[in-house]
């Protein structure tokens, strides 16, 4: 089963970071990946840019369109920082698995629903 392991931190990390805490998350990235890599299981991630640059479309509320607007839909103190999307056997076998992904301050996992093609 695909669990979606979101990862999330405080939006201006980047920012306040020193080169060497970014080259020790990007190791600890690498480590990640590898202990992946070891499972056998098909796994894909990626790092996403500050909630600032995000662009939100909902359905105009009369219906006939939608509206786009600039920045997340909601404001929080960490966002989504990143993800990845990862195989596992079931919800205590993923718990594992992140358990072993670099993270400070949390990450929420959720099944995949997979649709018979």
């Amino acid at each position: 089963m695909k669990y979606l392991l979101m990862i999330y931190g405080p939006d201006d990390w980047s920012e306040t970071s020193t080169p060497e805490q970014e080259a020790a998350e990007m190791e600890a990235h690498d480590a990640f990946a590898a202990y992946l890599q070891g499972r056998g299981a098909a796994f894909s991630g990626e790092a996403l840019h500050p909630s600032n640059t995000a662009t939100t479309l909902r359905p105009s509320e009369n219906g006939d369109g939608f509206m786009v607007t600039d920045g997340p839909f909601v404001e929080l103190k960490e966002n989504l920082g990143g993800f990845y999307i990862i195989e596992a056997a079931d919800l205590d076998d993923a718990i594992e698995v992140a358990k072993h992904c670099p993270n400070d301050h949390g990450i929420e996992i959720r099944p995949v629903l997979e649709f018979d093609s």
